[in-house]
């Protein structure tokens, strides 16, 4: 098979319908859009949520909790079973774990998770660990410092 072999499978791919194209097609004439009316114009219909001009859902609504963005931390999240790569007594610190590929970038900070099990003892120097997070490596012989 070469490059110039290749086509769909048959069956897996339809003409476009070609509306008002004659009565036979069965879109002729008014091209199933009826008779006049504002949806039967060109560009006609209306937006997404217009009620005729009644007061929208949207607005009769009412507003409800607020917007902490401008002083939102976003943290990379680190599960502790992803711990288990790096050797005993390491001092497992954000520019480890951007080296090793386990987090993309540091953003806000690196927080740790308690997500798996950790049989190593280890330094953690993070900006955040759970509660349970630091009870599982304290209980594996490590320590957590919080940056």
């Amino acid at each position: 098979m070469r490059l110039h072999d290749l086509q769909p499978a048959p069956g897996s791919r339809k003409k476009p319908t070609r509306k008002g194209q004659g009565i036979g097609s069965g879109l002729g004439k008014t091209a199933g859009k009826g008779h006049k009316g504002q949806k039967a114009r060109s560009g006609g219909g209306v937006r997404p949520g217009f009620e005729g001009g009644q007061q929208p859902l949207q607005r009769r609504m009412p507003k409800r909790g607020f917007s902490n963005y401008p002083f939102k931390k976003e943290y990379a999240v680190v599960n502790i079973c992803d711990l288990n790569r790096f050797e005993a007594g390491t001092v497992v610190t954000p520019e480890l774990l951007l080296e090793a590929n386990v987090i993309k970038k540091v953003l806000d900070g690196v927080k740790l998770l308690a997500n798996g099990e950790i049989d190593k003892a280890l330094t953690v120097k993070l900006h955040g660990v759970s509660e349970a997070a630091a009870a599982k490596i304290q209980a594996a012989g490590g320590q957590i410092e919080v940056m």
